[in-house]
């Protein structure tokens, strides 16, 4: 199950700055990167195929719509991960949760109860349904969102950064589920291991493609020219 991803002259401007210039992009590969430097426009990027925000100008679709004018759409298409879960947890337990997504793309609560239980059964959970969420670890809550996300079985699967400050087991347990998800997934990542195995690589540098291609090929000149930028930068000039 792949999704296309078509991007059009895309731009993004908000408080007078422009974050993203010109983007064109035609994508359906089942496993794409993104990769850049901090304030290079990742994470906008990753908010309008979402469809949480519109372009200022040019277009974007998903498997053929306009995410941002229509939210009960976008809810079948398209789901995201942040970097930080509490900016998504909003109920106190497990399955309410996960149960949320589901009742909200319009299932019944008596069928949402059921297909929570189901997820969380797949993930071998099926004793965190009645768990508080606030007495999970950071990786834990994560995979609270991924599994939210996965019972809404959207056709992609959105990662901004989601595995920031993780260390490295719960990293390695979060990519084991998350190669088991049947969608196309847009990854966000600044650490190149995240991507092993993906098919594409968008390589975004202030606000605009420095390259697109084959995730090898890509990942080897971006790395490059991270390293010659690291030894020429003076941590003052650093983009924040």
């Amino acid at each position: 199950m792949t999704s296309r991803i078509e991007i059009q002259d895309l731009d993004f401007v908000i408080e007078g700055k422009q974050v993203l210039h010109r983007l064109s992009l035609s994508l359906s590969e089942r496993r794409i990167g993104v990769v850049g430097r901090n304030g290079s426009g990742k994470s906008t990027l990753a908010r309008l195929v979402a469809g949480l925000t519109a372009p200022t100008a040019g277009k974007i679709r998903i498997n053929g719509h306009d995410l941002a004018k229509d939210r009960r759409r976008a809810l079948q298409e398209v789901g995201i991960l942040f970097q930080n879960p509490e900016h998504q947890i909003i109920f106190p337990t497990v399955g309410e949760e996960i149960a949320f997504g589901l009742e909200q793309q319009g299932y019944g609560k008596a069928e949402a109860a059921s297909a929570t239980a189901s997820v969380l059964e797949r993930f071998n959970l099926g004793h965190w349904k009645q768990t508080y969420v606030n007495t999970l670890s950071q990786g834990q809550k994560h995979l609270v969102c991924l599994m939210s996300v996965v019972a809404m079985a959207p056709r992609l699967l959105v990662l901004d950064e989601p595995f920031a400050g993780l260390d490295i087991p719960t990293k390695a347990q979060l990519n084991r589920y998350l190669r088991l998800y049947q969608g196309s997934l847009l990854h966000i990542t600044h650490d190149p291991s995240d991507l092993a195995g993906y098919e594409h690589l968008i390589w975004l540098d202030q606000g605009r493609v420095q390259l697109a291609g084959p995730q090898a090929e890509v990942m080897s000149v971006y790395q490059e020219a991270m390293h010659i930028q690291g030894k020429a930068d003076d941590l003052a000039h650093l983009s924040g």
